[in-house]
């Protein structure tokens, strides 16, 4: 399928979403909007891709909302009242993608190659790790526009840098350096920007080869979901019922294989063989 803002690719079991505006610092629109999240859902959908990279074309990874867009530049419909009984359609864009990035049963890297500001830093917090280019610069620049966080930054954001971090980052609306937000947690990798691709790579191999999709998918869903656990009983009740379900396909290749001192043939797919203890609902609506 072809996308007018993206470009997505699959190579050796590892698809790879690009940012595709260049001219305009592949700032984020509507369009893109959908079509990241049409991008995510093939990865889910493709047993074949065991992890994604998002980065950017050129010289940024994003430079937040396109401001030069008519009308309301954030997609939202300013005749809707948000707390009347339409309030479900005040959905903003940046969260739309965050929550899609949020539900997947792929690993997602983000290989930050340049600026990322506004929904261009905040669509990675959901993303499982990210890699930053010596040249990346990160804004959560919400209050030199005069607006709020979104796409669930205020959710996301002191889980991966600690509340202090956040709310200094938040507030100020400075521009931090690559060598910092790697510094505060932000990043899991600093690199050369010619190494910055290669390291992604590398990082989505390592959650891709010998590991086992089923699992991998279900270890991601049970550390996000739970990251908001107001118990570790509701943990507890969770991770048994999705431990008795591999246990019984996967798991037993995998002990065998453990036993007999081989590599293990798994066999489990996410299409089509993720435990029913996960679904439950992932988005709860407005009230």
């Amino acid at each position: 399928m072809s996308h007018d803002t993206l470009t997505y690719a699959v190579e050796d079991g590892i698809a790879t979403l690009t940012l595709s505006r260049p001219d305009r610092l592949n700032a984020f629109t509507v369009q893109m909007c959908h079509e990241i999240q049409d991008s995510l859902e093939m990865a889910d959908a493709d047993d074949e891709v065991r992890a994604v990279i998002v980065t950017g074309e050129g010289r940024a990874f994003c430079a937040g909302m396109d401001l030069s867009v008519g009308g309301n530049v954030f997609g939202l419909d300013e005749s809707v009242d948000p707390y009347g009984p339409e309030a479900e359609k005040i959905r903003d864009t940046g969260g739309q993608v965050t929550l899609r990035i949020f539900r997947m049963k792929k690993p997602v890297i983000g290989a930050i190659n340049g600026v990322a500001v506004g929904i261009g830093a905040t669509m990675t917090l959901a993303m499982d790790a990210r890699v930053l280019s010596e040249r990346a610069r990160i804004g959560f620049v919400f209050s030199k526009v005069g607006i709020s966080m979104e796409a669930c930054s205020s959710w996301f954001l002191p889980r991966l840098v600690g509340m202090e971090t956040a709310l200094d980052w938040a507030l100020s609306g400075e521009i931090i350096g690559a060598a910092e937000a790697h510094r505060a947690g932000f990043a899991r990798h600093l690199v050369a920007p010619e190494d910055l691709l290669p390291t992604a790579r590398k990082l989505a191999q390592r959650y891709a080869r010998g590991t086992a999709p089923v699992s991998v998918a279900v270890n991601r869903q049970l550390l996000w979901r739970m990251a908001g656990a107001a118990h570790p009983m509701e943990a507890h009740k969770i991770d048994s019922r999705t431990m008795f379900e591999l246990s019984m396909r996967d798991g037993k290749e995998g002990v065998s294989a453990f036993a007999e001192k081989r590599a293990p043939a798994f066999t489990g797919k996410v299409s089509r063989d993720m435990p029913r203890a996960l679904d439950w609902e992932e988005e709860p609506g407005f009230e």
